[in-house]
């Protein structure tokens, strides 16, 4: 018989810190800082867009760029007539940057759930080191400026870069079990942020001496923390002689659903629920998931396709916000980028504090949509910040816990409840799959968004990008309401097929 879902639904925190070795440890420490040096070198970019812009235009059509001799020469290999075509072209390339990394994506889950999760990582980790060193040093050192080749260098930079996410959060999934995973990911998805932080700090330190000094940096720690994954990191429990997940948990029938997802519809918790998505072999080797198997599992199409709203918000002050504080408040680059932290550092708190309350309420959705409540009115403050760099660091930071702090649980706890739900019994290798749907998903919205700010920002003002930002967020809490009923549905009729993997 079925153990009721309010009987079921017990703390397994004492599983949290019994189970804990110093190889978990490790296994979070390096799936942290791999994930933190891609998006250091992500942010290098967002944070230099002033330099690169001005080295792109002509100085005399540049207030802000020094004067180059010979005057001939310059004029001969620039970019663009103005800086207002150089910074949409910016917008362009984080455009391209995030469509190829939504591509890449939904294939490096696939790939993740079939190879070796470390080789993978630890590939991507070195070879997007090596485009980034060739796009902003390399480039600038042999005086080569060239559209198209700048474009094409940031389509393969997004493929490889995409090879992260999915990865890390397979590996964390396979070695953190439901027990605290709101706090233990939520802490953990920090990463994001401090990868932020670190790519601020390291592009403020170098930028005197140019733009290319910024990205050579980055692209150095980045290929030395590859190496370092490729030889460090263990991919799951059984690697070590350790129990997998959910050998223990089946042991006792209070933690029989200690992978399942918290995901806050009643519908989805019912006891009714009486299919599954299981494989038929008889060997006990975990199956990879088939990626459409995968986006018909309950609550995966409903959370990336809400994802997609707030991912654009998320990415558009991690892409956007040092070049607005410099843009709007006149403000120098470098402090800029300093000042531009304070919003991470919202997102680490936030992410740690709300992954903390959906483990004690067991309920993840509620959390989420309190919270995005909330960021309504923090991004309404935040667009009418006065000049001032306290007051807006403060409100920043604000924001930050309001918008980051889900987007981290999303694109982490919650795909990792995705991932492991009792619907993909017999086919642990799920997790990758997932988390690229989801995250994939979302960098699809974040990649119309960001051309979508270069254009209502140049047409427009600032002022109405903060309006579009609000209108995504509250889209975000609208798709969630609709699609709940829809993707249980799907859920069920799939499940009916008893698909078999092979």
């Amino acid at each position: 018989m079925a153990v009721p879902g309010s009987l079921r639904r017990q703390p397994a925190n004492r599983g949290l810190v019994s189970h804990c070795t110093h190889h978990h440890i490790v296994v979070f420490l390096l799936t942290f800082f791999s994930y933190s040096l891609l998006h250091a070198s992500r942010k290098t970019f967002s944070n230099v867009k002033v330099s690169i812009s001005s080295q792109w235009t002509p100085s005399c059509r540049n207030s802000t760029a020094p004067e180059l001799q010979p005057y001939e020469l310059w004029n001969s290999s620039h970019l663009f007539p103005n800086a207002e075509k150089a910074t949409l072209f910016l917008g362009t390339l984080d455009t391209i940057f995030l469509f190829s990394y939504a591509v890449g994506l939904f294939v490096s889950g696939i790939v993740g759930d079939r190879l070796n999760l470390r080789w993978v990582l630890s590939f991507g980790m070195c070879s997007s080191a090596l485009v980034v060193f060739s796009f902003g040093t390399l480039t600038e050192w042999l005086h080569f400026y060239n559209k198209w080749f700048y474009c094409c260098l940031w389509v393969v930079n997004g493929l490889l870069q995409s090879t992260g996410w999915p990865c890390v959060v397979a590996v964390m999934g396979n070695w953190f079990g439901k027990a605290g995973r709101g706090f233990v990911f939520g802490l953990w998805s920090a990463c994001a942020s401090v990868g932020n932080i670190l790519g601020a700090f390291l592009a403020s330190c170098v930028l005197k001496y140019g733009y290319e000094y910024a990205f050579l940096v980055t692209a150095s720690v980045q290929f030395a923390g590859g190496v370092i994954v490729f030889f460090g990191l263990l991919t799951s429990p059984k690697e070590v002689g350790l129990p997998e997940l959910g050998a223990d948990e089946d042991e006792a029938s209070v933690e029989e659903d200690a992978n399942r997802p918290l995901m806050g519809s009643d519908d989805v918790d019912d006891d009714d629920r009486n299919y599954s998505i299981q494989a038929a072999d008889n060997d006990n080797e975990p199956k990879a998931i088939g990626f459409f198997q995968a986006c018909c599992l309950p609550g995966v199409i409903l959370y990336s396709l809400a994802y997609a709203c707030l991912k654009l918000v998320n990415y558009s002050f991690f892409f956007w916000l040092p070049f607005y504080l410099s843009n709007n408040f006149g403000w120098k680059e470098a402090e800029a980028d300093q000042l531009s932290i304070w919003y991470d550092v919202g997102g680490i708190i936030g992410g740690t504090i709300q992954g903390l309350i959906s483990d004690v309420l067991q309920k993840r959705s509620p959390v989420l949509a309190v919270s995005l409540l909330f960021a309504v009115g923090s991004l309404f403050g935040y667009s009418r910040s006065p000049n001032s760099k306290p007051i807006n660091a403060v409100i920043m930071a604000i924001t930050g816990f309001f918008i980051g702090g889900p987007s981290n649980m999303i694109s982490s706890a919650i795909s990792a409840d995705l991932g492991r739900q009792d619907l993909v019994k017999g086919s642990s290798e799920a997790l990758a799959t997932v988390t690229g749907i989801v995250d994939g998903t979302g960098s699809i919205g974040a990649a119309v968004g960001q051309y979508l700010v270069s254009l209502i920002q140049e047409n427009l003002g600032w002022m109405w990008v903060f309006y579009f930002f609000i209108l995504m967020v509250r889209n975000h809490l609208f798709l969630k309401k609709f699609f709940v009923k829809a993707q249980f549905a799907i859920g069920c009729f799939y499940g009916n097929l008893k698909v078999v993997t092979s």
